[in-house]
């Protein structure tokens, strides 16, 4: 991150210089010490009076023992819906479901897929929209009727690599927005991503630009993690893994493409790019006003071109823009001395000869590693805080995606869209910040989806579940998943 120093009254340059010194001198000796380090618990404890909420409001645990939940929705009459993603980082395969929880406990199954991962769900007119990530097969969009029959409303998206097909909504206008994810970190395959998986089974596979760009040329050499030998290759971006680029070479854009928000009209129809230049728009959502937000995970500190100290941010998405992806972090140049350069490592060099646009600034920046993910803004005067965005903070899955000094996320906060702020609204008590299997307790895990009733007057947030991490990768417990709904105490 930038080193900007603050002079505090009585200290000199020299002191503040020092101080700053000696910080990052212990960034770099402490050990990283994230959420999800920690011994994976034998049980998952839930009790919901171990969530932090301010006054006036209370928390209940609606439903657990999920597997692996990354949505909830809402039909006409409020009944609630919870997707299951048959699928998490770790390489552990379930099978994706649509669930309808009914009163006094029930749950009736209403689809299941073959595709997983199920990251996103919407509602409207008696059809659900779920994207479904295709870790395997390749991204679609489909829709399910109440009675459980699926069909494709839009297929083959770029999904194969480390992000997916993200939350769908459906807006005013008839169209079904999407997120679609990057392929890599930030644009050159490398060995991490065979440390996740896809890059033995899709060797070929890379990112794909929305609209044609021109390449500066930069290579990286890495290790191969597809020979038993000790050989090693060169990667250019945009490229499979072991093609270099040229300077000059242009990529062609194309649809679908990858690190985009996309729509395609509810009956069906062509795909259309409405924004591009993002890592992983995980989250979408309109505001009261007919606005569309975005939430992006952020680049991580691994692969062949690290990026250290990005922040997640939250885009007001304005069509035909590009947001900055590979070569830009928050309007940013990652090229900016120092600022994005992980200890250690070279600065990330730009990959693109000119950029498609001039990136904007974010409506608000969450916290670096937070991977900020699902989120609802609030409407109803009884819930309170009209216009502001709720956003459920996955955590950090550090050491593999990079060294954090402590758990960032593993909570839900409260975004002022207009002025930036972020306050938090749900968080596990405890002497510090982190999921309830590291602090203690039984309150959240790892919130991924914050959405609101029909109604506006509860927001309900869909927890993950337990997944503890190593220098290896994941350990996602199955089955430790659960649905808390918050709600103000004397609302109707």
């Amino acid at each position: 991150m930038k080193r900007t120093h603050y002079l505090q009254p009585g200290r000199t340059f020299t002191q503040a210089l020092l101080a700053s010194v000696l910080l990052t001198g212990c960034f770099s000796l402490l050990p990283s010490n994230g959420g999800g380090q920690t011994r994976p618990p034998t049980a998952r404890t839930v009790r919901a009076a171990d969530i932090a909420v301010p006054s006036g409001y209370r928390v209940e645990a609606v439903a657990t023992g999920l597997d692996f939940p990354t949505a909830v929705a809402f039909d006409e009459g409020g009944r609630v819906y919870v997707l299951e993603a048959g699928y998490s980082y770790g390489e552990v395969f379930t099978v994706p479901r649509l669930l309808r929880l009914e009163q006094g406990g029930g749950r009736t199954e209403i689809a299941r897929g073959q595709n997983p991962p199920w990251n996103g769900l919407d509602y409207a007119n008696g059809t659900f929209y779920v994207a479904e990530g295709g870790e395997i097969g390749g991204g679609r969009i489909v829709k399910i009727t109440l009675d459980g029959r699926v069909t494709p409303l839009v297929e083959n998206l770029p999904s194969l690599g480390d992000h997916h097909t993200d939350r769908p909504v459906v807006g005013r206008d008839g169209y079904v927005y999407f997120g679609q994810g990057t392929a890599t970190n930030s644009g050159v395959v490398g060995p991490d991503n065979a440390e996740y998986g896809w890059l033995k089974r899709f060797p070929q596979f890379h990112d794909i630009p929305c609209q044609d760009i021109t390449l500066t040329g930069q290579n990286y050499r890495t290790a191969n993690p597809l020979t038993p030998a000790a050989d090693t290759v060169v990667t250019g971006a945009y490229q499979p893994f072991g093609t270099p680029s040229r300077p000059g070479q242009v990529v062609r854009g194309q649809l679908p493409c990858g690190g985009a928000v996309l729509r395609v009209p509810q009956q069906g129809g062509p795909l259309e790019l409405v924004a591009w230049g993002f890592r992983n728009p995980f989250g979408l959502a309109f505001s009261p006003d007919g606005s569309l937000y975005v939430t992006e995970n952020s680049y991580d500190v691994r692969g062949s071109r690290p990026v250290f100290g990005a922040g997640d941010p939250l885009w007001k998405v304005t069509p035909g823009t590009w947001y900055g992806w590979p070569d830009y972090h928050a309007g940013r140049p990652l090229s900016e001395a120092d600022r994005f350069t992980a200890p250690g490592q070279p600065a990330p060099a730009q990959l693109l000869a000119q950029p498609p646009g001039t990136p904007p600034k974010p409506a608000a920046l969450l916290g670096v590693h937070s991977s900020s993910n699902g989120l609802d803004f609030a409407r109803n005067p009884a819930f309170g805080d009209v216009g502001e965005a709720f956003v459920a903070q996955f955590g950090d899955l550090a050491p593999v995606v990079g060294k954090v000094l402590g758990p960032v996320g593993y909570k839900v906060v409260r975004v002022n869209v207009t002025t930036g702020r972020v306050e938090d609204f749900a968080v596990n008590r405890g002497p510090q910040n982190g999921p309830a299997s590291k602090i203690g307790g039984g309150g959240f895990e790892r919130p991924v989806d914050a959405r609101f009733n029909p109604a506006g007057d509860a927001l309900y947030v869909v927890d993950f579940g337990v997944m503890t991490t190593t220098e290896d990768g994941q350990l996602p417990q199955r089955q430790t998943g659960v649905l808390w709904r918050i709600t103000r105490e004397g609302a109707p």
